[in-house]
């Protein structure tokens, strides 16, 4: 069994998808499209921006959906995948590719999700931070400990937690999870808690969005970000994605369960090709990856 595995925020590079665009003419037609549904020259930035300026969530969201999808569709019949998953933002660019959305509508919900989460963002102060060297359970017991809320976000691989919140409950979770042996806390350059109750606005306003969009059931099962289950069922498909805003990102639990429901060989479309790829070597080094 084959898996492709889409990445999400932080994939982004300078110049990504520009040889896609001057090698297709397809490619070219969906990037004027997405131009046009997003009312600003978004391939501009994607081919001539500075990593500053791919780093505003307006603009890194769509950009890393686009370079995900125009990859998967350029593929063509190559494109056969028996299950998918996306980390975060990459959930959408996995249920475009494998038919559950259209492009057009994928495009615009990442739009909306994006602005909806740097409006939340804006509502109070927050932030995260990149845990490493500590089994989970660790972590959340010690975030579970600390009232100023503040609780574990992206469950990347084993030894690799995210955690989100208040600036002062990440502060003393780094603080205590620092005495607690990580090799590494850090506070993320970021400006808002992705994936915990600090989105709840955001998530309001794409559950209107999702609910008013028309979902079909998938190529193949999705292994969603929420509960790290593979489903098929559209309806429970738009709920999972509703939650996923404000529910940690299991990353490594999909990795898990898609293992050990027969998973062989990872493909990652998109992205730099070595995020996702990366997170399957800490889980089994044995299985094979590559980049579409």
């Amino acid at each position: 069994m084959k898996a492709y595995v889409f990445p999400g925020q932080a994939s982004q590079f300078p110049g990504m998808g520009k040889d896609m665009f001057e090698g297709s003419d397809q490619a070219k037609a969906l990037f004027h499209q997405a131009d046009e549904i997003l009312g600003f020259e978004i391939s501009k930035i994607m081919f001539e921006g500075t990593a500053e300026q791919l780093k505003q969530t307006s603009v890194t969201q769509p950009a890393v959906f686009l370079h995900s999808v125009i990859k998967s569709i350029l593929a063509g019949d190559s494109f056969n995948p028996d299950v998918v998953a996306g980390h975060s933002l990459g959930e959408f660019s996995a249920l475009v590719a494998a038919g559950a959305m259209s492009f057009e509508d994928g495009l615009k919900l990442v739009s909306e999700r994006a602005r909806a989460m740097q409006d939340s963002c804006n509502e109070a102060e927050s932030t995260m931070a990149a845990i490493l060297g500590l089994e989970n359970e660790i972590v959340e017991d010690v975030c579970a400990s600390i009232d100023e809320g503040v609780i574990p976000a992206n469950y990347n691989c084993p030894g690799q937690l995210v955690i989100s919140g208040s600036i002062q409950g990440v502060d003393l979770a780094v603080q205590a999870l620092t005495e607690k042996g990580a090799r590494r806390a850090l506070v993320l350059p970021v400006n808002g808690a992705f994936h915990s109750p600090f989105m709840e606005s955001a998530k309001l306003r794409l559950e209107k969005a999702i609910d008013a969009t028309e979902f079909k059931k998938p190529m193949c099962p999705i292994y969603q970000n929420v509960d790290a289950a593979s489903q098929t069922d559209p309806e429970q498909i738009k709920k999972n994605l509703v939650n996923q805003l404000t529910s940690p990102v299991r990353w490594t639990q999909i990795m898990l369960n898609m293992i050990n429901d027969g998973v062989t060989s990872f493909v990652e479309v998109g992205g730099n090709g070595k995020t996702l790829s990366g997170f399957v070597k800490k889980v089994n080094r044995s299985i094979p990856t590559e980049a579409l």
